[in-house]
């Protein structure tokens, strides 16, 4: 097996559809270790070093929210989580417990092989401190000096809006739930508190975009959080 190539740490209980996904992977030059439960994952994670993990949460004999947990007190290795459709408390607690993506069963080889690629890249990216700007579009955010451009027009934010924004920049691309946003914006004590997180977005909207009520960098993620667009998906 060729080490220079990444690693997938593949964890799915269904044979079938786990030989679909190891091959798909494996013919895009990745090495794929592929697995049945969550106690060997969760072996094959500290012993093979992989470079990202796909994880169904349904497996035979740990909950895939307690392998998310469990990894989660030792390492940041990227983990994307496969769901039933429609399972939105599901997603947002794997989101939540430490996953970084997720897709909704049944999705097209090409939105997986887009996510795989976008993790891997945010992996080797420069930390969220020393990239200090993100720009997809005509929308420029410069972190450091707390400014925003929209094309050439500079716009004003306040403070709870920059944090908001500056939240979605670091995890530009992904997903972020609403318990997060509240968690790091407004604090601990504020998760239950969603209506604000309605209220704010709704404010940048209306800064960021051209048309509000059809956004293209503020993107929902019905039930679960929200996504910043950068520009890739």
């Amino acid at each position: 097996m060729n080490s220079d190539k990444p690693k997938i740490l593949l964890i799915e209980d269904d044979p079938s559809f786990r030989q679909l996904l190891a091959t798909t992977l494996e013919n895009q030059d990745y090495a794929v270790s592929a697995l049945s439960s969550g106690r060997e994952g969760l072996n094959a994670a500290r012993n093979e070093h992989p470079s990202l993990l796909i994880l169904d949460l349904g497996l035979p004999d740990l909950d895939g929210q307690e392998v998310i947990r469990r990894l989660r007190l030792w390492t940041k290795l990227p983990i994307i989580v496969l769901s039933a459709r429609d399972q939105e408390n599901d997603i947002t607690q794997a989101l939540d417990n430490g996953a970084d993506d997720y897709l909704t069963k049944p999705f097209g080889n090409a939105e997986l092989l887009s996510r795989i690629k976008a993790l891997l890249r945010r992996v080797t990216a420069p930390s969220a401190n020393e990239q200090m700007s993100f720009q997809a579009g005509d929308l420029r955010i410069e972190l450091g000096k707390r400014r925003l451009f929209v094309g050439e027009r500079e716009v004003h934010l306040t403070p709870i809006e920059f944090r908001l924004l500056a939240e979605l920049v670091r995890n530009a691309g992904f997903v972020v739930t609403h318990r997060q946003l509240l968690e790091k914006v407004w604090g601990p004590s504020y998760v239950e508190h969603s209506h604000y997180l309605r209220i704010y977005m709704g404010q940048l909207r209306h800064k960021l975009e051209a048309d509000p009520t059809r956004p293209r960098y503020l993107l929902t993620e019905a039930g679960v959080g929200y996504r910043l667009s950068d520009g890739e998906n």
